[in-house]
């Protein structure tokens, strides 16, 4: 699974579009849900990348991972980045 998400950050850090149709250009299965908010499927629609974007100014930042199975259970229009969700438990910051 790793390397699947390593593939599709290494494509989006590189990516610089002015708007979600260059996007919708370079991922064509991805889905934009507003202006500044879009939903990548990765390893085959088995996981969701949920990222806000600021196009003006060339910004991704990610704000929910996981399962297709998980995804179904958020609102995908409202969902917020969880610090406790993705801290490393062996981190004792």
């Amino acid at each position: 699974m790793k390397e699947h998400f390593d593939a599709c950050f290494a494509l989006i850090s590189r990516a610089a579009w002015k708007n979600s149709a260059e996007l919708k250009g370079m991922f064509g299965n991805a889905s934009v849900i507003s202006s500044e908010r879009v939903v990548f499927n990765i390893k085959g629609n088995e996981y969701r990348l949920v990222v806000a974007i600021d196009y003006d100014h060339s910004v991704v930042l990610i704000l929910w991972i996981g399962t297709h199975r998980e995804y179904d259970q958020i609102d995908v229009r409202t969902v917020e980045f969880e610090r406790e969700r993705y801290a490393d438990p062996t981190d004792s910051n």
